[in-house]
C-alpha cells in the first residue's frame, strides 16, 4: 500500500502537457544540411574544449570558468558585427542598445533581450550574436539587460532587474526619451526564464504587457521535473557538464537539490514559470532543439498556456545545441530560427 500510495503521490500532474510535439522547423536542402553537418561538429568541439565543461566541477569552481568561456566564446563572430552597441544605464539596470544597420531607430519599436548563463553568467556582450540578429529581423532597438547574477544575488534580484529595465524602456529609446509604439521581450535559457516569469507579473500587477514574447530554449521548470532533463542528458552537448550531477540525485531528493540550487522555492512560479497561470500572456513564440534537456520545459509551458486560452507557438528544430540561433551564421537552422521569429512577431504586432 506504501508503493502504491508513493506512485499516486509521485505521477506527474504535468505529463498531460508532452503532447503535442509543437511545429518542426528544419532545412530542406542538400547542401544546408551537409553545412550543419560540418558546422555541429566544430561547435562541438569548442565546446568541448572549454575548462567549464568538465562534468567534475563543484558549482563554485564552474562560476568563474562559466563566465569567462562566455565572454570569450563568440570574441570572433563578436567582431564582424556591424551593429551599434550603445552603454545605457535604464534606472541603474546596466544595459546596452543594439541598433543593426537599416533599422529605424526612431520607429519607437524596442525589443528588451535578456541574456542566458544559468543565472550566474552571460552578459550583453556574451549575446550580441542574437541581439544584433534580433534588431536586424525584427527591425527594432535591443535592449540588453546586464541584470544581477547569482550567486551574488539571488533570483529575485534577477527578476527585478528585469522589470526596472522594461518599465524604463516604456519611455526611452535608443534616440532618447518617447513613448513606444511597439514593445517585444524576448530571452534564451535562464533568460527565457525571466521573460516569462515578467509577463505573468506584469498581468498580475496591471503592467503595460509586451505585444509579444519569444523565448529560446527557456527554463520554465526549475524542480527539473521534466522528462528530457533525463531523456536527453546524452544528447545535449552543451547543458550535459550543468545537468550530469542533477541527473545523479535520487529523486525523492531532487527537489532538496532545486531548492538548493534556486535558492528559493522552485515550486513558486517566480521561479517556474510553468507552474504559474498561464491565462491572458502575451503571444508567445518557444524555439527548443529536440535533443536538448529543456525540451519538454518548453513544450509543457506551451501547451498549458494554450489549454489556458494564451496564444503560444512551439518550434523545434532536430540535433541543434541548446539556444542554437547564437550560433549564426554558422548554421543554417540558426537562419531559419530567425525567420520563424520575425514571421511571429510580424503576425501580433
Amino acid at each position: 500500500m506504501a508503493w502504491v500510495g508513493y506512485k499516486l503521490l509521485s505521477r506527474d500532474p504535468l505529463a498531460q502537457f508532452d503532447l503535442p510535439l509543437g511545429h518542426l522547423a528544419s532545412v530542406d536542402s542538400p547542401e544546408a544540411k551537409l553545412k550543419s553537418e560540418q558546422a555541429l561538429d566544430n561547435i562541438t568541439q569548442r565546446l568541448r574544449s572549454t575548462p567549464a565543461s568538465s562534468s567534475k566541477l563543484s558549482i563554485k569552481r564552474r562560476v568563474p570558468l562559466m563566465r569567462e568561456a562566455m565572454e570569450g566564446f563568440f570574441a570572433e563572430e563578436e567582431k564582424r558585427a556591424v551593429s551599434s552597441f550603445t552603454p545605457v544605464d535604464a534606472d541603474t539596470v546596466p544595459a546596452e542598445w543594439v541598433v543593426a544597420p537599416g533599422v529605424d531607430a526612431d520607429n519607437n519599436r524596442r525589443l528588451m533581450y535578456i541574456h542566458g548563463g544559468a543565472f550566474f553568467a552571460g552578459s550583453p556582450k556574451s549575446h550580441r550574436v542574437i541581439t544584433s540578429k534580433l534588431s536586424e529581423v525584427t527591425n527594432s532597438s535591443v535592449l540588453a539587460i546586464d541584470y544581477r547574477l547569482m550567486p551574488e544575488f539571488s533570483r529575485r534580484d534577477c527578476v527585478e532587474d528585469c522589470a526596472t529595465a522594461y518599465q524604463w524602456m516604456l519611455g526611452n529609446g535608443s534616440q532618447g526619451p518617447g513613448q513606444e509604439d511597439n514593445i517585444l521581450v524576448a530571452g534564451d535559457s535562464a533568460g527565457g526564464n525571466l521573460t516569462l516569469v515578467l509577463m505573468a507579473l506584469l498581468r498580475d500587477t496591471g503592467g503595460r504587457a509586451a505585444n509579444a514574447a519569444v523565448c529560446l530554449s527557456p527554463v520554465t521548470d526549475c524542480r527539473f521535473a521534466s522528462p528530457s532533463i533525463f531523456s536527453n542528458l546524452s544528447t545535449d552537448v552543451m547543458l550535459k557538464p550543468l545537468a550530469s550531477r542533477i541527473t545523479r540525485v535520487p529523486k525523492v531528493l531532487l527537489r532538496l537539490a532545486a531548492r538548493h540550487l534556486a535558492k528559493d522555492n522552485p515550486s513558486d512560479p517566480l521561479i517556474s514559470p510553468l507552474l504559474g497561470d498561464l491565462s491572458d500572456l502575451p503571444p508567445t513564440l518557444v524555439l527548443a532543439s529536440q535533443h536538448e534537456i529543456l525540451r519538454d520545459d518548453g513544450r509543457r509551458y506551451v501547451n498549458k498556456a494554450v489549454a489556458a486560452g494564451s496564444a503560444a507557438k512551439f518550434v523545434y528544430c532536430m540535433q541543434m545545441p541548446h539556444v542554437w540561433p547564437i550560433f549564426y551564421p554558422e548554421l543554417p537552422e540558426a537562419e531559419l530560427a530567425f525567420q520563424q521569429i520575425s514571421e511571429f512577431l510580424d503576425r501580433h504586432n
